[in-house]
């Protein structure tokens, strides 16, 4: 109906109406190439304004300041597992002490004791933890602790070892006790006589 007070009605075909579909502006991206990939677009699609220009420079920044969040977050979380398994292997080297004197004196020749003393040492050296101070390796300060020097100390090498340095990876968890001797001649010095 239309009358003098009256607009006209016209109707529109919802369903046929032509409308952009979206993305999902929260969906994760596949990975960090693909969001590289799409700004370097935007980038090379901007026709050249300057706010265009600055807010694409402040995405690229903000996406750079939160790979290296990333990055950082996941160095820390691997760091602080590293220090967590140090401090429980470090509490745990008395008992390989107590392991090595027994097996030093025959008790874990055969029997139960052996079958578990077996599994505990394996089990460290798996997670990474590694001995170190054997006699005759050349002495070294930073990884021995020299309870006696006998000798001249020309040429240091270990010569008893009372406790084994242990390490974790790149960390010493504890130095090897160690007595330090003088090694023997060197091969060209010993042909010579």
């Amino acid at each position: 109906m239309t009358g003098p007070g009256s607009e006209p009605v016209t109707e529109t075909d919802t369903e046929a109406a032509d409308v952009p579909e979206t993305e999902d502006v929260f969906a994760q991206p596949d990975s960090e190439d693909t969001v590289d990939a799409a700004l370097d677009e935007a980038v090379s699609d901007a026709s050249g304004s300057d706010r265009e220009t600055e807010l694409i420079a402040d995405l690229q920044r903000v996406h750079a300041e939160y790979a290296n969040y990333r990055r950082r977050a996941e160095r820390d979380k691997v760091s602080a597992q590293q220090y967590g398994k140090g401090d429980l292997i470090r509490s745990l080297l008395p008992v390989l002490d107590d392991l090595d004197r027994a097996r030093a004196h025959g008790d874990l020749e055969a029997g139960p004791l052996r079958a578990v003393a077996d599994k505990i040492t394996e089990t460290l050296s798996s997670a990474g933890l590694a001995s170190f101070g054997a006699e005759g390796d050349p002495f070294d300060p930073a990884l021995h602790e020299a309870v006696q020097h006998e000798g001249e100390g020309s040429r240091p090498v270990i010569g008893t070892v009372y406790r084994q340095g242990f390490r974790l990876g790149d960390r010493v968890l504890r130095t090897a006790m160690v007595v330090v001797v003088d090694g023997p001649d060197t091969p060209a010095a010993a042909t010579q006589e």
